[in-house]
């Protein structure tokens, strides 16, 4: 276990989609989530984060995907498979339930949600990295959805602007196993400076 300490003056706590469409029953994308989801027990942990970094005092962020809507992509001139597919789908619809954030993760005052990342980064093209250095903050812990696709972009791309960055791999999930392995097991390591269990980083949180 590290003695690293994160302290709210300098950490914050990036909530990726947090949408109905991933973490309820209901939702669209859960389903395929839901394997992966409760073999970790995501949604528990993802409240124990939240209530813990609230605890703490530290700054939560919503880093949230692009609400869709009819037509998106459609004029693009190199739209992946991937973003294809998901335009067809239409997950976090905007105007939707589907597309409003989870009830057990409503922004709360002095939240700050970010612009709508348009693919995978919280980063590109977005507020994120203005609001982090404005607010001060230098460390990252990064918890939603999916592990392997907008967390480790997000990870990706905070690393390489210098940040300081954590993931906790059983409050995210993915849809298979073999992509929870790797985003923790294989790329994870290569990018961030820790990996921790929802315990492991309440502990760290309260060796402050």
């Amino acid at each position: 276990m590290t003695d690293k300490k994160y302290d709210s003056a300098d950490t914050g706590l990036l909530l990726v989609d947090p949408y109905n469409d991933f973490l309820a029953s209901e939702g669209k994308l859960y389903p395929y989530a839901k394997e992966v989801a409760e073999s970790v027990n995501m949604l528990e942990h993802l409240k124990k984060i939240v209530a813990a970094v609230r605890e703490a005092g530290i700054q939560v962020f919503f880093v949230p995907h692009h609400r869709f809507e009819p037509g998106d992509f459609s004029t693009w001139k190199y739209p992946t498979p991937y973003q294809l597919s998901a335009a067809k789908a239409q997950p976090f619809a905007k105007g939707t339930w589907g597309g409003e954030f989870h009830p057990d993760f409503q922004p709360q005052e002095g939240d700050i949600i970010i612009k709508e990342h348009w693919s995978q980064s919280g980063f590109a093209n977005t507020d994120l990295d203005h609001q982090l250095k404005v607010h001060g903050i230098s460390k990252i812990i990064i918890i939603g959805m999916l592990a392997n696709t907008c967390i480790e972009s997000t990870a990706r791309f905070g690393m390489e602007l210098g940040y300081h960055v954590t993931l906790v791999k059983d409050a995210t999930a993915a849809f298979s196993h073999e992509a929870m392995h790797a985003a923790h097991e294989i790329n994870g390591p290569t990018i961030v400076h820790e990996i921790f269990t929802t315990e492991e980083l309440i502990k760290a949180l309260g060796d402050n």
